[in-house]
């Protein structure tokens, strides 16, 4: 499946609707009207593509809802060529959207088929992320650390102390904390020891597993 001018006017009215529920960055936005999201999701959903909502892909994971996605970019506030570590590839429709910011993107997966198919879909899209690894998100990737942002797609039950000692001083991890319901918080790094939390509401995800599968 390719793209198309159907799609693309899709793309349109889903980053109006973003706008419409507070993603007021335009280079975000710009981001959603250019991925083609239907290309990260098996072809049989590809009509949902541009809802505003979660859906289905291989191994019981999920594709985050676009506002989610967003909302989790907008959170980094990053300027191009920062170094961000993203913790839960899954589809690459987020990385995707970290790509076309241009980050210098390091990605981990920790489901092998996933690793294997998202591998495959990254050279057709020709996404090239700076480290693509398959292993366990829990323990980062501390030789290619400090980054300047930290971004978990799947809930965590409390803060892993492994990520943020990855960080910069001055570097935002954005992480969903929680069991059933996970809030989103942004975890600043003040200085080697200090760190500033915030939180911003409610939402749910797939649950962060540790080692690899």
């Amino acid at each position: 499946m390719e793209d198309n001018f159907k799609y693309k006017g899709r793309r349109r009215i889903l980053a109006l609707e973003l706008k419409k529920k507070g993603i007021i960055n335009d280079k975000i936005l710009d981001s959603i009207k250019n991925i083609p999201r239907h290309l990260f999701i098996d072809p049989g959903l590809s009509e949902q593509a541009y809802l505003d909502k979660a859906l289905p892909i291989e191994n019981n994971q999920t594709i985050s809802q676009p506002f989610t996605v967003a909302f989790q970019t907008q959170l980094l506030d990053l300027d191009e060529g920062c170094k961000v570590l993203e913790i839960g590839t899954g589809s690459g429709y987020q990385t995707s959207i970290l790509n076309h910011l241009k980050f210098n993107i390091y990605t981990i997966e920790r489901n092998h088929n996933l690793f294997r198919t998202t591998t495959k879909l990254f050279n057709k899209l020709k996404i090239f992320p700076k480290k693509f690894v398959y292993g366990d998100g829990y323990n980062g990737l501390k030789d290619y650390s400090p980054f300047d942002g930290i971004i978990v797609t799947a809930g965590s039950p409390s803060t892993p102390n492994k990520l943020l000692s990855q960080l910069k001083i001055g570097g935002k991890m954005i992480i969903p904390i929680g069991e059933e319901t996970q809030v989103m918080t942004r975890i600043t790094r003040i200085s080697e020891s200090e760190f500033k939390k915030e939180t911003y509401g409610d939402f749910k995800f797939v649950p962060m597993l540790e080692n690899k599968d």
